[in-house]
């Protein structure tokens, strides 16, 4: 049996999207740091995945928390691709709608929630960020609120290094860290 053309299984999206019978949807996008998996519900975009994690994982866990029907549509998530390539192509960072849900825990969201608000050529410290979201004793669950934000790029984590001025850890790999600050000006931090 062959595969649906694309054109079927985009109106059958629209179609879900139309009646409500969506609960998210994705697309892939190829970027110049690899291909991400973007998926959007009905309050904003959910979670992105580097191309490094399980693609069936990360729409596994966008199941459980918004509803098992999880649909493809490059057509209806236009306008995340569009923003996330306009990011790459030297552009602001997205400023897409954004569902924190998948980061359970209240800190991790007021952390998450601070970090959007840090700009683009610019970065704070683990201990910064810990202090902005109203504890400045917990760089450390900063850290692993940045190793677990379900929207890298949009939630710009990258942005957030130790206090030493290193490049630290990041989601995607040091490499792609290092890669989305040189494309915001800043050049000097290599793994």
């Amino acid at each position: 049996m062959s595969p649906l053309p694309d054109s079927l299984l985009e109106s059958v999206a629209a179609a879900a999207v139309r009646e409500g019978l969506a609960d998210a949807l994705f697309t892939r996008l190829s970027t110049p740091i690899g291909r991400l998996l973007v998926v959007s519900g009905p309050e904003g975009v959910v979670r992105i995945a580097f191309d490094t994690e399980a693609e069936d994982v990360a729409l596994s866990e966008v199941a459980a928390a918004l509803g098992p029907r999880v649909i493809a549509s490059d057509r209806e998530m236009a306008a995340s691709r569009d923003a996330l390539s306009a990011y790459f192509e030297g552009g602001v960072t997205p400023e897409l709608p954004v569902d924190l849900r998948l980061a359970a825990a209240p800190f991790r969201r007021a952390v998450l929630e601070q970090l959007r608000a840090v700009p683009r050529g610019a970065t704070v410290s683990y201990g910064e960020l810990a202090a902005r979201a109203g504890n400045p004793k917990a760089a450390r669950a900063v850290g692993t609120a940045c190793a677990r934000n379900p929207v890298p790029i949009i939630v710009p984590c990258h942005r957030v290094l130790p206090g030493t001025g290193r490049l630290g850890s990041y989601r995607g790999g040091p490499e792609r860290k290092a890669a989305l600050l040189e494309l915001e000006g800043l050049t000097a931090l290599r793994p």
